[in-house]
């Protein structure tokens, strides 16, 4: 008989073996519950031999042949793609093409092998590849619209992941009818020499109907939105065991001054702040609570096994997905004005300059006194005048305290080299009846930047102890980037008229400068893209790597854990320290739960992205017509992307709508040029333009420049 490491060799080698997880390669392989802590050693045995090893999301793969490399496929509308390498691969940063050709059936999303098969020959031309093998699909599940044809029933995909239609079988199957919008599942991915093939299982409703997008999003992304019976029943079970009046040895904070500061349509409150000044000592007193999730969600519990597998909650435009039932996302563990609640509490002191001179970790009890929005704060600091009538004295007195240490802390955090940057976020407006209104850039003002300030303070804090304890906990890391990205940054700021230093491409300081320089100018967004552009993802991870844009060595996340599950993780080892004075975890387990928690956290921002594209091009549908000032936020060679300065909707204007020249793409200034006029279409030009198609189906609104209102910076 063949033994474990034989058998699971004999299995990846297949040529229909997908990556598999090791719980469900056990599965397949018909490991019982008793062999599983064994099937693990194996798998770790015949890693550390190069014989398999562990993929995205810490998938199980065969060893992958000499010369290639792994990467994230991209497909374009046009049939090529691109691979972008992982970061520990040889080619990383730089992006592969892929002929249509040589694409294969991979699908956007999905992780391939690359065989290269030309490499980096001058600066402008990076190196081309051929996927020889999809190792791990990003989805089987699908949605489009359904339509009937020639006898056959068939599916678009929404957006640009495949360019034809997706057979799927005889007319009406399952009862969809033309025009509905249905989830399938991918058979058989479409390839140049064959054509894709699904199967409908679930029809959501006719395409336009209300809230129909939504749940669109929510199928396409896999996004998990009903709650067992099994978890509501535990959560129910929770509520009833909690005694808001017994603080159950908890130190008591109830009398102390604590306010929580949240958007106006928060449905759940994690943090809650307290401040005050000591003039004698001239120090700083900051305390800042999370809701204690871990006193409810015992681990391994089935609470906790769903909020593992979700990861985060997701927050949709007029929806939320949460990671917890609402019993206790939006009740029990929410810090809600005027009730008695659980919290984990890092009780910190400053020096007069900001320097943290000590901290302690509790489980305390706290009342919250005054509820406020961002807005109210910001409205309270800036016109503290009319509201000395309206706000009780200490509370406004704290509030101008908070404000003036938070300003202490971000100055800082500057000196030692943070970057601040802004990525400009939509938000929606509705009118009465729930329908988009409008939109706007959502402000990021000394509202936000209290909060902000004091919830990096407490995850340092809470980071720097553990680790001064030895235990291996999720952190939340920010590798360096490469140097030559940072110098492609500073060649292509200097285009926009910049004063850079190309010598000095890693200095932080340079990079404050400009991020500094472009905010309030009409490139800065895209000034502050291409940055963020330049640099790697922020991940969960045990490997101690800091964080590179907040200029931290040691950060994690512990102050949402309502809706962060790895914040729930360090409130754990918390309280174990707390408890007996030590904590472990298996590191080996965090990695896995890293990757698994970075996945989930960049689907749920995709989802939410991309939902409100959708919002947005179905009111500009409704006007086409009309006109608005933009911004070039991009530029291409088949034309450029420009978004709205009151209406942050982004459109195309396609090349060829500019009909009073011939323009050619200069990729150097990022430019469209014209040969005759020599006018330009520069990034951070402003525009007029005019919207004049929409396309709901490919995502897509295209504009045209308004040509005797354009201006020129």
């Amino acid at each position: 008989m063949k033994n474990l490491a034989d058998r699971i060799l004999e299995l990846l080698a297949k040529p229909t073996y997908q990556a598999l997880k090791p719980k469900a390669l056990a599965r397949k392989l018909g490991v019982s519950q008793t062999e599983y802590a064994h099937f693990r050693q194996v798998l770790r045995d015949l890693a550390r031999q190069n014989r398999i090893e562990f993929g995205r999301n810490h998938t199980v793969q065969p060893l992958r042949p000499h010369g290639t490399v792994a990467g994230i496929f991209r497909k374009t509308a046009s049939g090529f793609g691109f691979v972008r390498p992982h970061p520990t691969e040889t080619l990383a940063g730089q992006d592969i093409y892929i002929r249509p050709e040589c694409v294969g059936d991979a699908a956007t999303g999905d992780e391939v092998l690359v065989r290269i098969t030309r490499k980096p020959r001058r600066p402008d031309r990076g190196p081309e590849g051929e996927i020889i093998r999809v190792l791990e699909r990003d989805t089987h599940q699908f949605v489009g619209v359904y339509f009937e044809e020639g006898g056959e029933g068939f599916v678009r995909v929404d957006g640009h992941v495949f360019p034809d239609p997706i057979y799927v079988g005889d007319p009406g199957a399952k009862g969809a009818k033309p025009d509905d919008k249905v989830v399938f599942e991918m058979i058989r991915f479409p390839s140049p020499r064959q054509r894709g093939e699904g199967v409908i299982t679930e029809i959501l409703g006719p395409r336009g109907q209300p809230g129909i997008e939504t749940l669109s999003i929510i199928r396409a992304y896999e996004l998990p939105d009903e709650f067992a019976p099994d978890v509501l029943r535990e959560a129910r079970r929770q509520a009833e065991m909690f005694d808001e009046e017994a603080l159950n040895g908890r130190e008591d904070f109830t009398k102390d001054l604590v306010i929580t500061i949240d958007p106006p349509d928060a449905h759940d409150f994690d943090d809650a702040v307290s401040l005050r000044y000591d003039s004698g000592k001239r120090h700083w007193h900051l305390t800042v609570h999370v809701a204690d999730v871990a006193h409810f969600v015992p681990p391994g519990s089935v609470l906790d096994r769903e909020a593992r597998n979700r990861g985060n909650s997701v927050y949709l435009p007029q929806r939320v997905l949460p990671m917890f039932p609402e019993i206790l996302s939006n009740g029990l563990a929410s810090l809600q004005e005027g009730r008695l609640r659980y919290v984990k509490s890092a009780v910190m002191e400053f020096t007069h300059g900001g320097q943290r001179s000590s901290v302690r970790f509790v489980n305390g009890a706290i009342r919250v006194k005054k509820r406020f929005t961002y807005e109210q704060v910001t409205e309270i600091l800036t016109h503290p005048q009319r509201f000395r009538e309206k706000i009780a004295p200490d509370l406004l007195d704290m509030l101008h305290k908070m404000r003036e240490f938070s300003e202490i802390l971000k100055a800082r955090r500057m000196k030692r080299g943070a970057l601040e940057l802004i990525m400009p976020e939509t938000e929606l407006e509705y009118d009465d009846q729930g329908n988009i209104a409008g939109a706007h850039v959502r402000p990021h003002d000394i509202s936000h930047q209290i909060i902000e300030e004091f919830m990096l303070a407490a995850n340092e804090a809470v980071a720097e102890h553990l680790a001064s304890q030895d235990i291996v906990f999720l952190r939340r890391i920010h590798m360096p980037p490469a140097p030559d990205k940072l110098r492609d940054f500073l060649e292509f700021v200097a285009t926009l008229g910049y004063d850079v230093d190309l010598n000095r491409p890693t200095d932080r300081f340079q990079l404050q400068r400009l991020l500094s320089e472009a905010a309030d100018k009409p490139e800065g967004s895209a000034v502050h893209y291409a940055l963020l552009r330049s640099l790697k993802q922020a991940e969960y991870s045990p490997v101690d790597e800091g964080h590179y844009a907040l200029a931290s060595e040691c950060y994690c996340h512990f102050t949402s854990p309502i809706r962060r599950y790895p914040d729930l993780t360090v409130h754990r080892l918390l309280d174990q320290w707390l408890r007996t004075g030590r904590a472990g975890s298996d590191e080996t387990e965090l990695v896995a739960l890293g990757e698994h928690c970075s996945y989930t956290e960049r689907r749920a921002d995709d989802a939410e992205r991309e939902l409100i594209k959708i919002k947005l091009l179905e009111y500009m549908s409704e006007r086409i017509g009309m006109e608005m000032e933009a911004v070039v936020t991009g530029v291409q060679e088949y034309g450029f992307f420009a978004q709205g300065l009151q209406l942050p909707v982004e459109g195309r204007v396609h090349v060829s709508t500019l009909r009073d020249d011939y323009y050619y793409f200069d990729a150097m200034t990022h430019s469209l040029i014209g040969r005759r006029t020599r006018r330009r279409f520069r990034l951070g030009d402003k525009v007029q333009v005019r919207a004049v198609r929409v396309d709901l189906q490919r995502r897509q609104l295209d504009f045209q420049v308004v040509e005797e209102k354009r201006t020129r910076r």
